[in-house]
């Protein structure tokens, strides 16, 4: 698929999903206002039965309980009933008072409603809360500092669907994300009801990229608790810690430098790749992907890709068989597996083009 043809779908699936969030947060609004359109309910039901009953009474009668609301329904709306005006004072009564219920009812209810559903991202974390509901299988990003900024612009770059939580308003990045489509909960993350905004149970991998171990920690734990399929990619300075929740959650935790960035991003995408070590100042990781169909070097040899790349090379896969060091001309086909050793920025552009 060429990259026009990506862009293109990414377009048409960010239309859809503004729809939808259209569609989610009208609903949301007219929950807002069941209860005035529960007493106009009441008050044209009630009125129509009461008018019924009282033109029986005095001589009036109406054709049916049906029609008697109907009748109530369009004086409500200062429309003329098909009938004849009522000689009984009472009867007449209807005609004066239901019109004011009407006005002073629906006009607040309308002129509220239309307020909101017109200022939609005046309601920011509504809005945020309704786009984030139409997301499946996306990444939930918590954190918005150097990190987490640099992990959201790399996976928006990879096509991937990202809800962002982010406690303080003030955060510099915060506008620059929004700007870039992703919706953003402005709220504390160690809250249930914030993943719960940020549609925890459909996410695919949550990504916590705060300073602090242990609130990462926390919010790792009751992530997991509230969808015990996602994955955990956590960001941990202690290194030590680090492994002791590798093994026992099996939480995929990596180090805190900005360099890490497109690691974070490789991890929460499913790629399986190592924190990066430094070596002679450069760092590097190692990292293992299967070969897409899509990819842009399928069919082109293992020297093709070191070269375009920049990367090292150390093991292909091909039906059940691997090849250490494999040579330059060895062919890659869709389906086997490589294992590669790159820096962050170069192991993110062939992730990239292998999607």
């Amino acid at each position: 698929m060429s990259k026009a043809h990506k862009h293109l779908s990414v377009a048409r699936k960010n239309r859809w999903q503004n729809l939808r969030a259209s569609l989610r947060d009208t609903t949301i609004l007219l929950g807002e206002f069941r209860s005035a359109l529960l007493w106009f309910s009441i008050a044209i039901l009630g009125g129509g039965t009461l008018f019924y009953f009282l033109s029986n009474l005095f001589n009036e009668p109406v054709g049916s309980l049906a029609e008697s609301i109907y009748i109530i329904l369009t004086i409500t709306f200062l429309q003329p009933p098909n009938r004849a005006f009522p000689h009984n004072i009472v009867l007449q009564s209807f005609h004066f008072i239901m019109p004011l219920v009407g006005v002073v009812m629906l006009a607040q209810g309308l002129a509220d409603f239309g307020s909101l559903i017109f200022n939609r991202r005046s309601r920011n974390k509504e809005w945020e809360m309704a786009v984030a509901s139409t997301l499946n299988k996306h990444v939930i990003l918590v954190g918005l500092g150097h990190l987490g900024y640099r992990v959201a612009l790399k996976l928006h770059e990879t096509g991937e669907q990202i809800a962002a939580i982010e406690f303080s308003a003030n955060t510099d990045t915060l506008s620059a994300v929004r700007e870039l489509g992703i919706p953003v909960i402005h709220d504390d993350a160690t809250r249930p009801a914030a993943l719960e905004s940020a549609n925890i149970k459909d996410a695919r991998t949550i990504i916590l990229a705060s300073q602090n171990d242990a609130m990462n920690l926390q919010i790792a734990l009751k992530a997991r608790s509230m969808n015990p399929a996602i994955k955990v990619v956590i960001r941990i300075f202690d290194e030590d810690f680090a492994h002791a929740l590798q093994e026992q959650f099996g939480f995929i935790a990596l180090s805190a430098t900005e360099m890490a960035a497109p690691v974070f991003a490789a991890a929460a995408t499913g790629t399986d790749v190592t924190n990066p070590i430094s070596i002679e100042g450069q760092l590097l990781s190692l990292a293992r992907i299967t070969i897409t169909e899509d990819a842009s070097f399928v069919n082109k040899t293992i020297g093709y890709v070191e070269d375009h790349y920049h990367v090292s090379i150390v093991l292909i896969r091909h039906d059940q068989r691997s090849e250490m060091h494999p040579p330059d001309n060895r062919s890659i086909q869709a389906g086997d597996t490589l294992a590669m050793l790159g820096g962050p920025d170069e192991l993110h552009r062939l992730l990239h083009d292998n999607e």
